[in-house]
């Protein structure tokens, strides 16, 4: 990702004459620092000054019609392994890619469903960086930040994503769940909730 110039400074140094000193704007912070349960969870939107929009576009796929009325008879799901959070963009990604598997193959003999919301707000101290940075940004310690994101708290053992669909289509309902744990940052388990009757040599 190219980085994003600001405008230059005018800055004394050591000499006492002015130079313009490249302000660099911090880059993207990795995934992996919002990925540990840290302290309490911040929930109230009311007192944050605007949240980002939730980027999870559906939570039920498929047939939906067929599934509320239990006429699906397996069931598989993916549990998290791990506690941790999840962020939502992590979330769409792996709705994505599981549904755009089940539905090429499936058609309509499937329903997928989410079943993790981003409650947490995700916040962060923004600062510049580059040559000369740490006298045009001397922001204070351990601040409030500003909002970025939201994530999903996850416990051990809790379900992420289930699909109900027939018999004929169960690997590739496992293969769909594959693909999302791939988009996680736990490892997760695929497991057979219903149906594993109907499964025989495959479970």
């Amino acid at each position: 990702m190219p980085k994003i110039v600001a405008p230059t400074h005018l800055l004394l140094n050591t000499v006492g004459q002015s130079a313009e000193v490249e302000v660099v704007q911090m880059a993207r912070k990795p995934a992996s620092m919002y990925r540990r349960l840290k302290g309490q969870a911040f929930t109230r939107r009311q007192y944050t000054g605007g949240v980002p929009n939730n980027r999870i576009l559906r939570y039920f796929m498929g047939n939906r019609k067929k599934a509320e009325a239990n006429e699906f008879p397996i069931k598989v799901t993916l549990l998290a392994n791990n506690s941790c959070q999840i962020q939502d963009k992590a979330l769409e990604a792996a709705r994505q890619v599981a549904n755009a598997r089940i539905r090429d193959a499936a058609g309509e003999n499937y329903a997928l469903r989410m079943h993790t919301y981003p409650h947490q707000i995700l916040r962060e101290n923004k600062q510049a960086t580059g040559a000369g940075a740490d006298r045009v940004s001397q922001g204070m310690r351990q601040a409030f930040g500003k909002n970025v994101g939201t994530a999903a708290r996850v416990q051990r053992g809790q379900t992420l994503i289930s699909i109900v669909t027939t018999p004929e289509h169960y690997v590739v309902a496992r293969d769909a769940l594959r693909k999302a744990n791939c988009k996680f940052p736990t490892p997760c388990t695929i497991k057979v909730v219903e149906g594993s009757e109907h499964l025989k040599g495959l479970v």
